[in-house]
């Protein structure tokens, strides 16, 4: 996923003028034409059914067989790859983005593959999302989680030791790991090098993919050990960022740590903060393997987490400005208001270190809404071929089941809308 750059924190203190919270009441839905918004409540009531989602595969193939390749892919065009991929070409990829800037809102590319290739980030000053297992193996991953969780198996893996490591391009040996083990991490350690020196170069800043529990600590220990390398002073603020899960129980224990042990070595320190998409499969897996549940009890709990986060992260981003950045990756509308006020409260202006990151063709009454307001808001732009792109959609509404079930209220909120110009009604 690419991003553009933003500019960074003014000073502290409350912005002129009263407080005036955001109304997502779907006012903004003007901007748009009636056919994207018939087809977005169409795409978005289908969505919102579970079987579609969870045999999304199956109904690809059986649409196929059933009414041929051209039509059915005619069709797909027309309702789900229209509503949330920008197109294959240049060209559609191009209008879409001009789309998006007319309504004041910034694009995010995202490679629908489970690798970066290299055309992902051309555009300079901006943001990319990195999947860490396109470049390290999950097995890898697994057993490096494994070995960090054991009673003092971190110490042997720092992430100042594996960035040096890095740097030099000496070998790594841990004894946690056979030999054919500790190449490979070697080879993985070039890999997201050049990943990161080929970014810095072209002025792109890396977001790190959270996963699965059983492979994060390793994750953020290689995320860590490029963060020691690129968020060094004087390197323009943070070039790598970390992704942090609320519906995990330590999420909030462990976001304070890590910045406060970022702000003690000096590093810039560069946050995505997100509910979570793994919940269902992670107590899955707990129950079925007899092992300890990771995951908040329940939704409620997940916001509250996800409160507590957020306001630790923007009263840090109010003291250490440029040297710490945001970004409040939410489609609900109530940590979005909190997130918006709090910046008033402390500061924090639009434009500055705090951004919005939301799914193309989703919780669009929200991104226009902050668009329009003046606020940093990035939608998250698939694209690619058909035959790429829906799997990989249908895998990601997979993860994402619990956003697409709750989006009833801009159901309502489009149903609205398109009723009142059926019956020529003013705004």
């Amino acid at each position: 996923m690419v991003w553009t750059r933003v500019r960074l924190c003014g000073p502290s203190g409350p912005s002129a003028g009263g407080w005036r919270p955001l109304r997502f009441d779907g006012g903004a839905f003007r901007l748009k034409g009636t056919a994207e918004l018939a087809r977005a409540w169409l795409v978005l009531r289908l969505c919102a059914w579970p079987p579609a989602v969870a045999h999304g595969l199956a109904l690809q193939a059986w649409s196929r067989r059933v009414l041929g390749s051209r039509l059915s892919g005619a069709l797909l065009r027309a309702s789900v790859y229209g509503q949330f991929v920008a197109g294959e070409t240049a060209e559609e990829v191009e209008g879409c983005v001009r789309q998006l800037r007319a309504l004041g809102l910034q694009p995010l590319l995202a490679v629908p593959t489970e690798e970066e290739p290299e055309s992902a980030a051309k555009s300079r000053n901006s943001l990319m999302q990195l999947k860490v297992t396109a470049l390290a193996s999950t097995q890898l991953c697994k057993d490096l989680s494994a070995w960090i969780q054991r009673p003092g198996g971190s110490s042997e893996l720092s992430p100042e030791g594996l960035a040096e490591a890095m740097d030099s391009g000496r070998g790594v040996q841990l004894p946690c790991l056979s030999a054919e083990q500790n190449r490979h991490l070697q080879a993985s350690l070039r890999r997201l090098h050049r990943v990161a020196q080929h970014a810095r170069a072209q002025h792109v800043r890396l977001l790190v993919d959270a996963e699965y529990t059983f492979i994060n600590p390793a994750l953020s220990l290689l995320a860590a050990a490029l963060a020691a390398r690129w968020n060094r002073p004087g390197e323009g603020g943070p070039w790598v960022w970390n992704t942090y899960q609320a519906y995990l129980k330590d999420t909030h224990k462990r976001l304070e740590w890590d910045a406060e042990a970022a702000h003690k070595a000096g590093l810039a320190f560069g946050v995505k903060l997100v509910r979570g998409a793994y919940l269902d499969k992670e107590r899955a897996v707990a129950q079925l393997q007899g092992t300890e549940d990771y995951t908040q009890p329940d939704y409620e709990a997940t916001s509250r987490s996800y409160s507590r986060c957020l306001e630790l992260m923007l009263r840090r981003v109010s003291r250490h400005g440029p040297l710490c950045h945001l970004m409040v990756a939410s489609h609900n509308e109530e940590s979005i208001g909190q997130a918006t006020k709090r910046m008033w409260e402390l500061g924090i202006p639009p434009e500055g270190p705090v951004c919005f990151g939301q799914l193309l063709g989703m919780c669009d009454h929200v991104s226009l809404a902050l668009g329009q307001a003046g606020y940093m808001v990035y939608k998250s732009i698939p694209y690619g071929c058909l035959e790429e792109v829906i799997p990989y959609l249908i895998r990601r509404a997979q993860e994402n089941r619990s956003v697409l079930q709750g989006a009833r209220r801009e159901q309502a909120l489009l149903s609205q809308e398109l009723w009142r110009r059926l019956l020529g009604r003013k705004a």
